[in-house]
């Protein structure tokens, strides 16, 4: 495979896409952590895999080749050096206080095959599973805190990991490693890293990285909308910032045949923490879109950087409607937007916390959605959209839908 990623467009038909089936890390939330770690509510694991392996098998059912991160992880660490620098890097990313438990934690991970190791990284290191040598064990910290109320972990969970979208996200035969916004997922991009550095399928492809993990400013793939070959759409979001926004639309306009970045201002809240949960492409001309982010005139700021011939920097200019900057960056006459909830705004609210708005499209005018978003999967009906619905019960008690569990590698041109 010549360019093992290829994504230029929302909805050209899905071929390859990562996945990461949830794991312990789940079973390792806790109430008092949930704030933290970017969780709502504890999910039942047993149930939450089942979801998803359903999942998993309606994109198989569809013609889709479904990689693992943990998989894929793995099988880049193909030499000791590569697993020491990888479990060292970890370590050092998770910010440990303590030499000594870097040391002990370092030894514990490396006895383990790599698969299992992975793993076990993702799921997160509990204090109880590494005991410190007698030497190590009366450090100052323990004996004065009380103990009833010690972090239980050398090593945090990464539940979010499931939602592949976010920590690196495809852009034409590149992508962006993310710096991600909120530190509980800072480690999660450092996969891709190692997956597209050490990976046969990727390493050695000359596969550009148009923003990288060790940037200032974050920014995250629930943000980025790969609408046609020449245009993106990215959200100014609570966890993607303007300065990211300008980098990487600067290492486009240099690298690629991207001319164009549309940067939507939305509103900066958990329930709208990505472009993605309120607004997605789902048709040659037709988007999803949560009715709130607009004001009561139906305007939205929107910030158009355009590619200048012979200047590094962009132009930027500001509009504020939407359907004409679409029609206009897709060189159509219009653009329909169905609105989440579909004009009930008690529905539309409900169905957005639900991930309503969050679909994923494996073909033009083909889209996965979680089956409990009624109202709005009836209106896309309506509009002459195949909906695909899957059961998103536990899944969704994490924030995410469909498209925020999937990173497409390869879709097909449109």
């Amino acid at each position: 495979m010549d360019q093992p990623i290829r994504v230029n467009s929302e909805i050209g038909r899905l071929r390859t896409v990562l996945l990461h089936r949830p794991g312990e890390e789940l079973e390792n939330l806790t109430p008092e952590y949930l704030t933290d770690l970017l969780f709502d509510d504890i999910p039942y694991l047993e149930q939450a895999q089942a979801e998803h392996d359903a999942f998993a098998q309606v994109l198989r059912d569809n013609g889709v080749e479904v990689l693992y991160l943990d998989q894929l992880a793995a099988e880049s660490l193909w030499s000791d050096e590569l697993r020491e620098q990888f479990v060292d890097d970890m370590l050092k990313a998770s910010k440990l206080g303590s030499h000594r438990a870097f040391e002990a934690l370092r030894h514990y991970l490396l006895a383990m095959p790599n698969l299992e190791m992975v793993r076990k990284i993702m799921a997160g290191v509990r204090k109880d599973e590494v005991i410190l040598p007698p030497e190590h064990q009366d450090q100052l910290h323990d004996m004065i805190c009380d103990r009833s109320h010690q972090y239980p972990f050398y090593l945090s969970p990464m539940p979010n990991l499931y939602f592949t979208r976010d920590p690196a996200a495809s852009i034409g035969n590149g992508l962006t490693i993310n710096k991600m916004h909120w530190p509980a997922r800072r480690r999660e991009s450092l996969f891709m890293r190692y997956i597209i550095d050490h990976h046969p399928r990727f390493a050695g492809k000359q596969v550009p990285v148009w923003y990288n993990r060790d940037r200032k400013f974050s920014m995250e793939g629930g943000d980025e909308l790969v609408l046609n070959k020449h245009t993106l759409a990215i959200g100014i979001s609570e966890r993607t910032t303007a300065e990211a926004i300008e980098t990487l639309a600067t290492n486009l306009f240099a690298g690629s045949d991207f001319t164009k970045v549309i940067a939507i201002q939305i509103p900066k809240s958990h329930a709208f923490m990505h472009l993605d949960t309120v607004f997605t492409m789902i048709d040659h001309d037709t988007f999803t879109i949560h009715p709130e982010i607009r004001d009561h005139g139906g305007k939205i700021d929107c910030f158009i950087l355009d590619k200048v011939e012979g200047k590094k920097y962009p132009q930027i200019t500001k509009q504020t409607d939407l359907e004409q900057v679409l029609a206009d960056a897709l060189e159509l006459p219009a653009v329909r937007l169905i609105e989440c909830g579909g004009g009930d705004s008690i529905a539309a609210a409900r169905e957005q916390w639900n991930d309503g708005s969050n679909t994923l499209a494996i073909a033009p005018g083909v889209v996965v959605t979680y089956d409990r978003n009624y109202v709005t999967n009836q209106k896309l009906r309506e509009a002459g959209i195949t909906v695909i619905e899957v059961s998103g019960a536990e899944l969704g008690r994490g924030r995410g839908g469909p498209r925020c569990m999937s990173m497409p590698l390869v879709r097909e041109e449109i």
